[in-house]
């Protein structure tokens, strides 16, 4: 494992290897506004987060040359600005909570000013990539919490908004490495005061002896008047509030080793990515 600060940045480089996989966390500064600027005018969205860490990533690539990355940019490009029938009733709420603000009124008709994102990671690889297929098999919480030593845990930030002092929309990524397997949780945070509470997950876990990791999408979400019983201390903590959520969406897949290739082979190289998108897959049943 290795470490590096730079330019009196906080910009650090971590790497650690499972035996054939390899794991990255590069963590940088926050964006220049110029850059942020520039990128939301190449993605066609009118407002960025104002905490974007473009360089920032978590990145787990097998030796054989596929993977997948987390990183801001691609799961900013998941952010649906169609005015979605949840978005607008929303953001209608909160505008209605914040009459006196002109800027709950700009935010409120021109794009989702939540930064709500299904990001789910980017498949990397060339030659080869991770095949995704919907699956019954689920990621075994109960063994996730025996005693087994961590050999590594990083977190990821990738991006944090204020919303203007009127709640929160956040997303990071942290990984956790044990002697037989790893885990991944890829976390959409999103509170907006007065209104609601709403998290999207991504979980992966990958076991040394298997040839495959398998993926859980959640997406949670209630109205903060159904959480008058919950102490509100909580609604700004998302590893507690979250079990309060009732569950809206469940997505099981498995990401497969491609043809031929196991824990032990070598094979090909990465250069390129796809953004995971299980529009039309199926969601499991709860």
């Amino acid at each position: 494992m290795t470490a590096m600060t730079t330019h009196g940045f906080k910009n650090s480089k971590q790497e650690f290897n499972f035996g054939p996989w390899k794991l990255t966390a590069n963590k940088s500064h926050i964006m220049k506004s110029k850059d942020i600027e520039r990128l939301a005018e190449e993605m066609n969205i009118h407002s960025l987060p104002e905490m974007l860490f473009g360089d920032n990533i978590l990145k787990v690539q097998h030796a054989g040359g596929f993977g997948i990355v987390f990183n801001a940019t691609d799961a900013l490009r998941r952010v649906d600005n169609g005015h979605g029938t949840v978005k607008v009733a929303c953001a209608d709420a909160w505008q209605e909570s914040r009459a006196d603000s002109e800027h709950s009124k700009e935010i409120a008709k021109s794009y989702d000013w939540t930064f709500t994102t299904d990001y789910k990671g980017t498949l990397m690889g060339d030659q080869v990539k991770l095949k995704v297929t919907p699956t019954t098999d689920r990621i075994d919480l109960e063994k996730l919490k025996a005693r087994e030593q961590i050999m590594y845990f990083e977190e990821v930030l990738l991006f944090e908004d204020e919303l203007h002092d009127h709640g929160v929309s956040m997303l990071s990524v942290k990984v956790r490495v044990m002697p037989s397997s790893f885990f991944l949780l890829l976390r959409f945070f999103l509170r907006v005061d007065g209104v609601l509470i709403r998290t999207n997950d991504t979980r992966i876990y990958h076991e040394a002896d298997k040839n495959y990791l398998l993926s859980e999408y959640t997406s949670r979400e209630s109205k903060m008047s159904s959480l008058e019983n919950i102490p509100p201390s909580l609604y700004t903590d998302p590893n507690e509030i979250s079990q309060y959520l009732p569950l809206k969406y469940l997505l099981c897949e498995k990401l497969e080793f491609p043809p031929g290739v196991d824990n032990t082979s070598v094979c090909g190289s990465a250069q390129n990515s796809a953004t995971i998108d299980s529009t039309n897959t199926p969601p499991a049943k709860t």
